[in-house]
């Protein structure tokens, strides 16, 4: 078997039916299968798996086992030579595990592959590469130099901007979101750390493929969705988890450092007061909504809803705030995604319609947990 896609599941219900949806779609051509493990979700993840996709393997755990532990269970019952460690709240391209697999096999030294994400704005999510958070480097971050000296080679490392979003090429860390590697050399480096704290995953997995002589790379050539619909707010609780995780993975492969510590509290302070200020100014007021869809008067949302039957059609006018709205029967998610990256601009946020269940899904930033409409329960 060429593939096993694992996704890691808790109370996203509705993130994860359309990331098995796109799934699907995505591996039509290949020899591959889907393990979706739920970590006691106290939704009906369950109940929606096993009724809408009773043929994908299901685990159930009896608690929340944490990001690692999850991932490791479902790896030991994956069947295919390589492996995919995915998010439910992302959504997948037709073509992007073709041309992933096909990257990966060009590579005699590879460790670990990542593609380009971008968040439910269409925007670029800067973490899809990252450097090596070395003490220096997690300190650029954290103060912000990384952003006002991004072309200097001493302070751009965090976000690998060595390589823009398109470009591909190696990197250090690559996100948990979604990351490829061959699952034996998985199972050679031992898997997730099943001690690390939140945020530090992935920047150990990929840490430890480097130190087995492998290389990690960006793949820009394909592009998915990551909602972040599980991700935490940036508040107090995600600098202090932040703090966490660079301590642990310091303290396993370098030498704990005094001066970070005092380091990040001082700068738990500042980034707790710019994410405040972001937090106060993200709501988004509509004006207009653009309900794309091939057949006509399939939904009735809204009465300022007008129906278009092809992408191309829409002409952004900066003074509207626009809600977009896709119905996924109608366009594939690679035309959706490409609408996204080429249209994206602040007086626009974008929304997925799933006819087969008739809820609305998407995210008007990429700090907030995501938006679900069911349709079912309006009247």
């Amino acid at each position: 078997m060429q593939l096993t896609v694992i996704i890691l599941n808790y109370n996203v219900r509705h993130f994860l039916e359309q990331c098995v949806l796109s799934v699907q779609k995505a591996i039509q051509n290949l020899d591959a299968e889907i393990i979706v493990i739920d970590n006691n979700s106290l939704d009906d993840s369950c109940i929606m798996m096993q009724q809408l996709f009773p043929n994908i393997k299901l685990i159930k755990n009896s608690e929340n086992l944490g990001f690692p532990k999850g991932n490791n269970i479902a790896v030991a019952a994956a069947k295919g030579e390589y492996i995919c460690i995915l998010n439910p709240d992302t959504v997948i391209a037709e073509d992007t595990f073709e041309k992933m697999l096909a990257f990966a096999k060009s590579k005699d030294d590879l460790g670990i592959v990542g593609c380009k994400l971008i968040d439910g704005t269409g925007n670029f999510l800067p973490e899809s590469k990252r450097g090596i958070p070395t003490p220096w480097v997690a300190f650029t971050k954290i103060f912000g130099f990384h952003k006002l000296f991004s072309k200097s080679s001493c302070f751009n490392k965090y976000y690998a901007q060595h390589l823009t979003e398109n470009q591909t090429g190696k990197v250090g860390i690559l996100v948990g979101a979604f990351m490829i590697m061959k699952r034996d050399l998985y199972n050679e480096i031992g898997g997730f750390d099943e001690n690390c704290f939140m945020y530090s995953d992935d920047i150990d997995l990929s840490y430890m493929a480097l130190k087995k002589g492998m290389s990690n790379y960006y793949f820009h050539e394909t592009t998915i969705i990551h909602y972040k619909g599980e991700s935490t707010v940036r508040d107090k609780t995600y600098i202090k988890r932040f703090r966490e995780a660079m301590q642990f993975f310091y303290k396993k492969h370098f030498n704990k450092s005094i001066v970070f510590d005092l380091m990040m509290c001082f700068g738990s302070f500042i980034f707790s007061i710019v994410k405040k200020n972001q937090q106060l100014n993200r709501k988004f007021h509509v004006d207009e909504t653009i309900f794309f869809t091939k057949v006509n008067n399939v939904l009735d949302y809204s009465s300022t809803i007008l129906n278009r039957s092809k992408l191309e059609t829409f002409h952004n006018k900066h003074s509207i705030n626009y809600e977009i709205i896709f119905d996924t029967s109608s366009f594939s998610y690679h035309e959706i995604i490409d609408f996204m990256q080429k249209n994206r601009a602040k007086n626009i946020i974008f929304k997925n319609f799933l006819p087969s269940s008739n809820f609305i899904i998407g995210s008007n930033h990429a700090n907030d947990l995501g938006i679900v409409l069911n349709l079912s329960k309006v009247e």
